[in-house]
């Protein structure tokens, strides 16, 4: 199966919220972003721009907390829910389904941080998005699919 996969840099903080507010723009109930790299990355700051700009769209603001300890918060917008998950501190996949999350990929805009707790539950063609850091406090963005529709969803082009 193809598979798209592309990188990117942003040379600051304001750069990667940037992209998470462009990224806003290009997503639908039923897609699923896996956001994975190490603490301080930029997981959480990402999320939390692509949640402002869904939110501004409809003229609200609101605090959009770390979801690390409540696991999951669940925001609606425009019809559907935006689900921001941390999964860090799951040890078993199977504590998943107490959560929700499985029902949430086919209806929801999932944003999920620490995707690998996810295990074989990490439905096929998310958005995978491993981030890491420099010294600099510059980014990297590696972005992959096994949908190729998203290739073309992020460069401007219809889903």
């Amino acid at each position: 199966m193809p598979r798209f996969e592309t990188a990117l840099h942003f040379p600051d903080a304001e750069a990667t919220a940037a992209f998470g507010r462009r990224l806003a723009s290009l997503l639908a109930p039923g897609d699923v972003v896996l956001l994975s790299g190490p603490i301080g990355a930029g997981k959480s700051h990402l999320a939390r721009a692509c949640i402002a700009a869904r939110l501004e769209v409809e003229g609200r603001v609101e605090d959009i907390p770390s979801p690390t300890f409540t696991l999951v918060q669940v925001y609606e917008v425009a019809g559907c829910e935006i689900w921001h998950a941390d999964l860090y501190r799951l040890t078993h996949s199977d504590e998943l389904v107490e959560l929700g999350l499985e029902d949430a990929f086919a209806s929801a805009i999932c944003l999920i941080e620490w995707p690998d707790r996810l295990g074989d539950l990490a439905p096929a063609g998310a958005l995978s998005i491993a981030l890491s850091a420099a010294p600099d406090d510059s980014r990297t963005a590696r972005l992959s699919s096994d949908d190729p529709r998203w290739a073309a969803r992020l460069d401007g082009g219809t889903p």
